[in-house]
């Protein structure tokens, strides 16, 4: 049997997503999604955040330059990847991200400045190659 490699987030948007073009115009965009919990220790309401770099690409990155912004409420699923890279002084360093294979826009819909949204949620195109989603 394989294994399985599926994460599910609901959480805030750090910061508005971060668009690049890279070679033959494939978008890939980036934004790092708080999580918080809360429980009680010694008796006293404790909130704890953690911090999720997310990466979306092609169209799925494209919709999400278009309609997500800091602060917003997202839900997304995906899956973990670790990867490596050199830093400025050649450092080999490792950073482990969650590939968005898709997002659902959480809130109200006036907290969305255009209205002309799926409800169901978008998908990325391998996802989406199944399903057709008008826009």
């Amino acid at each position: 049997m394989s294994g399985i490699n599926k994460v599910i987030l609901v959480g805030h948007l750090g910061k508005d997503p971060e668009v690049r073009q890279l070679e033959g115009g494939v978008s890939v965009a980036s934004f790092p999604l708080a999580t918080s919990e809360t429980f009680n220790k010694d008796g006293k309401k404790v909130e704890q955040t953690e911090w999720h770099n997310i990466v979306l690409w092609r169209s799925l990155a494209d919709v999400a330059a278009k309609f997500l912004q800091k602060g917003k409420l997202v839900y997304i699923e995906g899956k973990l990847r670790t990867r490596s890279f050199e830093d400025k002084e050649g450092v080999k360093k490792y950073t482990t991200e969650v590939v968005a294979e898709n997002f659902t826009m959480l809130g109200r819909k006036t907290d969305f400045e255009q209205e002309t949204f799926p409800r169901n949620g978008i998908k990325s195109e391998e996802t989406a190659a199944s399903d057709e989603i008008n826009f």
